[in-house]
């Protein structure tokens, strides 16, 4: 047994020693930006003129967002959160997202760099549109991101960067009075957004 513990000591000490930066350079930040959706409408949906406007009801939308990650030279992994939430024209439809990233850097100049990076996570979509049953689900997500980051001589970051991603969410849009009927389908989610973090 201390042998066995001993071991598992050394090897922990090993992989700490392995990632030094990655355990010195931890980070938050906030995030800010617009939110375009493909929304997929069923038939029945599709040709009833009253659920026409289902599509741009999270287009361009406000989208903000919290982060927590570490990085190092070579890169960094992060954990997000965002909101979006869209109305229109007597529809109401709100996205969640929490989604793991990981991005590599590829520097510019000296406090520079560019990064792209993969993402994957969970999204979930509410219909919540007055006059309808509400309605939500649960679904994948994956995609892929790049940008550009700047770091100051404070212990701050700020980025511009773009996210693509694909979704399988869909919700039901059932009108309570029975004149639309049918569901939508989360194909795809593009965001441009801004982030400031804080390193520590």
């Amino acid at each position: 047994m201390q042998n066995t513990l001993k071991a598992l000591t050394v090897g922990t000490a090993i992989a700490l020693a392995s990632v030094p930066a990655f355990a010195q350079d931890s980070f938050v930040g906030l995030t800010w930006g617009e939110t375009s959706n493909n929304m997929d409408r069923s038939g029945s949906l599709t040709g009833n003129p009253l659920a026409r406007s289902l599509d741009s009801t999270i287009n361009n939308e406000s989208t903000w967002g919290v982060r927590s990650g570490v990085q190092d030279d070579t890169g960094r992994m992060y954990l997000n959160y965002e909101y979006i939430s869209g109305t229109g024209n007597g529809y109401k439809l709100r996205q969640q997202n929490l989604l793991g990233s990981y991005d590599l850097f590829m520097p510019i100049a000296d406090s520079t760099r560019l990064f792209g990076g993969v993402t994957a996570g969970l999204v979930k979509l509410e219909q919540d549109s007055p006059g309808f049953h509400r309605d939500s689900d649960l679904g994948l997500a994956g995609g892929l991101q790049a940008g550009i980051l700047h770091q100051f001589d404070a212990p701050v970051s700020l980025e511009a960067g773009y996210r693509y991603l694909r979704t399988t969410a869909d919700v039901s849009l059932n009108a309570r009075s029975g004149a639309v009927g049918g569901s939508a389908d989360l194909k795809s989610s593009e965001q441009l957004y801004l982030g400031l973090n804080y390193h520590f």
